[in-house]
Parts: structure tokens; C-alpha cells; sequence
């Protein structure tokens, strides 16, 4: 039955004050009653909790934005990254199913190996080389076995205003050092969590005021901006829009220097090839992504506006 579009849905987001999280406030805003808890509210590493703040709530509509994060710290903490990646999200879906509610959960390129020659899509096989990668695998699944309407958007290389990011470690290493050497032979495509979150609405928007739970196009999508980039080119970029405004740097976009993933060895394996194909996304919802660098002139323009 389809719903009445006078009627307002209350929107449940998780992870409220993470980088997509803090924007989802902003986006979902106009579309009906938005709950928005941080850890505090809603704690991922306690499934029977997750459980019973979904029955307090009673949403429409989950948005989960809260997720373990911490790539390298996760290959000695599997545990938790499996219980707040993968538990907590199997209990979302089946809370979801069970009311008739809509989940957009987010997922990551960490699911894939990065061997594959080009872009990937939805339907390609999955292969995580790290703990990260394989509870964000254990949430689709999770999803994926219970059935619930659901749409995991899978993304990569988030960039947002709050919270900690690439893009902000590199200016605030650039306001402290002549020079920056960064990884030049992993790609993908910078994607801010502003488009993320508009993205998330425009979805949601639909589902509410079109989609029945028969019709509605869930699944796994890409999302992420258009284009592609290295780090080196993500940090040059970077550096460079914030010297147009006249931004105080040590480090120019010209002493970024190109360096290889083996000069700079981490815990967690990192996919070489993170680009991901948005044309499922695209066409499925009406949706035009914009290029990379306009997200990080936006970004720029957040920071020191």
C-alpha cells in the first residue's frame, strides 16, 4: 500500500556526530521528524541496546551513519569492528523488516581486493584484505540474509568539515611542514560527506513519497563523486584550492611529493583501485554526481568560509 505523502516520517540516524552523520541533520531535515543519536544515544558495540533504542524510536526510516572506522586499530580489535560493523547492523535489518521501515546503511571500496583493472561494480566479487573490510562485508551480508528494504551505499574516500579526514590532516600538516610526501599509486574518487548525505535524502525522499515496499529499488550502490585521483593528486588538489583563498601554507601543492604504498607501510592493507562505477545509482534515481575537485572546493569553502 502506498503511503499517504501528507504523512511525516521519523527518520533514525546513527552516528550523528560522524563526518556523514553531522550532514545527514542537515539533509534529512525537511523530510519529516529526524532523531539524530551519537554513540551516547545508540552504541553499535551493544547489539541489545541498538535493539531496544529502534523500538523506543519506532522509525520509519533508519539511517545508519555510525560504523567502527579505524582501519589499522581494527586488525587487533576484530571483535569489536565485527560487532559494530556486522552484529549491530543485522539487528538494524531486522528491526526494519519487522516494522516496514526503510534502512540506508554505508559500506565501503574496503570490500574489494583494488586488483581490478578499472571501475567496479555492484556485482562484482568481493574480497577484503582487511579486518575493516570483511565486518563491512559481514554488515551487506547481514543485510543482505534477512531481507529487510534496504539500500547500502557503498563509498570511498570521505572528505567532510566535521570530524577527522584525509583532506584536513593534509592542511594541517602543510601549516606545520616545508613538505609532504604522499602515496601516489592507490586511486579513487574524493567524495565529501555533504553529497553523501543530499544523496541519502534524495533517496529517502522517494522511498517515502513513491516507493512501497514491493516496488522500491533496494540494493547495493555505488556512491562516490565523479572522476578519479590519487592521494597525491587529492592532496595537491587540496592544498592548492586552499592557497586561492589565501590560506597561510608552509607546503605548497608543489612540495607534495609522490611517493608508492610499499614506502609507506601500514597495518591494514589498502585496495590499490578504489574507484567505484555510479551508473546503477545514477540511473536508478535520477541522480547526477559531481566531479571530485567541486567537492573539494565546497569542502575548502566549509573550512574557511
Amino acid at each position: 500500500m502506498q503511503r499517504e505523502p501528507s504523512s511525516i516520517p521519523t527518520i533514525l540516524v546513527t552516528g550523528s556526530n560522524g563526518q556523514v552523520g553531522f550532514e545527514l541533520r542537515r539533509s534529512l531535515a525537511p523530510l519529516g521528524r529526524v532523531v539524530a543519536l551519537d554513540r551516547k544515544g545508540c552504541d553499535l558495540s551493544r547489539p541489545d541496546k541498538v535493539r531496544q533504542v529502534v523500538r523506543d524510536v519506532r522509525p520509519d526510516v533508519i539511517v545508519n551513519a555510525a560504523a567502527y572506522t579505524a582501519v589499522d586499530k581494527a586488525e587487533s580489535e576484530p571483535e569489536l569492528a565485527y560487532t559494530i560493523n556486522g552484529t549491530s547492523v543485522g539487528v538494524l535489518a531486522e528491526e526494519t523488516k519487522a516494522s516496514g521501515a526503510l534502512l540506508v546503511h554505508y559500506s565501503t571500496d574496503y570490500v574489494f581486493d583494488g586488483r581490478k583493472e578499472g571501475w567496479y561494480e555492484e556485482s562484482d566479487p568481493v574480497d577484503p584484505q582487511s579486518v575493516y573490510g570483511k565486518s563491512k562485508l559481514a554488515g551487506e551480508q547481514a543485510i543482505a540474509q534477512i531481507g529487510a528494504t534496504a539500500v547500502v551505499l557503498r563509498t570511498c574516500w570521505v572528505a567532510g568539515a566535521h570530524g577527522g579526514n584525509f583532506a584536513k590532516t593534509m592542511l594541517r600538516l602543510a601549516s606545520e611542514r616545508d613538505s609532504l610526501r604522499v602515496i601516489a599509486d592507490q586511486f579513487g574518487a574524493p567524495t565529501t560527506a555533504s553529497l553523501i548525505a543530499d544523496v541519502t535524502a534524495h533517496i529517502v525522499g522517494r522511498h517515502w513519497l513513491n516507493g512501497t515496499r514491493e516496488t522500491f529499488p533496494g540494493g547495493i550502490y555505488h556512491l562516490a563523486a565523479g572522476g578519479e585521483t590519487t592521494w597525491h593528486g587529492y592532496a595537491s588538489e587540496v592544498l592548492s584550492q586552499a592557497e586561492s583563498k589565501g590560506v597561510a601554507l608552509k607546503a605548497r601543492a608543489a612540495n607534495v611529493a609522490p611517493i608508492s604504498t610499499s614506502e609507506y607501510p601500514l597495518p591494514a592493507p589498502r585496495p590499490a583501485n578504489s574507484r567505484l562505477d555510479t551508473g546503477k545509482l545514477q540511473l536508478t534515481f535520477g541522480i547526477y554526481l559531481p566531479e571530485w575537485k567541486q567537492g573539494i572546493a565546497f569542502l575548502i569553502d566549509q573550512l574557511y568560509s
